[in-house]
């Protein structure tokens, strides 16, 4: 009985401590969905050690649906548009800067709240929401991750240049079970095309497809 007991306070310390800024795990994959102008959902691997992001998408746009394929190598600066069913590649100069998943320290605690229920065992999820600034105040963020692992839960993003996008994850892993998938395959090109306009991971979404 006072096992249970000393269990019961150290349980209830560790829910009553503040929570703070974290980092997600650098190594994820899973799902992910995406909704604004436009609905998407994608299965995503995640490397933050390594800065690179792949993306197989399914959407749709306009009563149109499209599918996209896309290697994010922010070291390289470089995003490759992959098509398996002709085993060719468009690769293209990519913008932006690596973002890792997480709750960077500028960010301020909105609250925290049990997804699902909290009436017992296993019932409910405890996340803390989380808003704060982009990078280089290029707009405003809301993000919801678990407080255990730091795992993330939804993230809205405004921009004055895209408005508001929501991006829901789920079905989340940690690691990455094939690292290959991270590499281009053998049959892209070494060279840019010219012609292609920089890319960054918003307008993947976003861009009239």
């Amino acid at each position: 009985m006072k096992l249970f007991v000393v269990l019961s306070c150290l349980l209830a310390g560790c829910l009553a401590q503040r929570p703070h800024p974290c980092s997600s795990p650098p190594l994820l994959s899973g799902a992910l969905s995406v909704n604004e102008k436009l609905w998407a959902t994608a299965r995503y691997l995640y490397d933050a050690l390594g800065r690179r992001i792949r993306l197989e998408e399914i959407g749709s746009y306009d009563n149109k649906t499209f599918t996209l394929d896309v290697l994010l190598l922010y070291r390289e600066a470089t995003m490759y548009e992959i098509f398996k069913h002709n085993n060719t590649c468009k690769k293209r100069p990519l913008k932006a800067d690596f973002q890792p998943l997480g709750i960077p320290k500028t960010a301020s605690l909105l609250g925290q709240s049990v997804l699902g229920s909290s009436s017992g065992p296993g019932e409910g999820l405890l996340v803390n929401t989380w808003i704060g600034d982009m990078p280089d105040k290029q707009g405003k963020f809301m993000s919801t991750v678990t407080e255990f692992g730091c795992i993330p839960i939804t993230t809205l993003y405004h921009t004055d240049q895209f408005g508001w996008m929501m991006t829901n994850f789920f079905n989340n892993v940690i690691g990455i079970s094939d690292p290959s998938q991270l590499n281009p395959p053998d049959f892209c090109p070494e060279t840019e095309d010219s012609t292609e306009e920089p890319a960054d991971f918003l307008s993947l979404f976003l861009t009239k497809h």
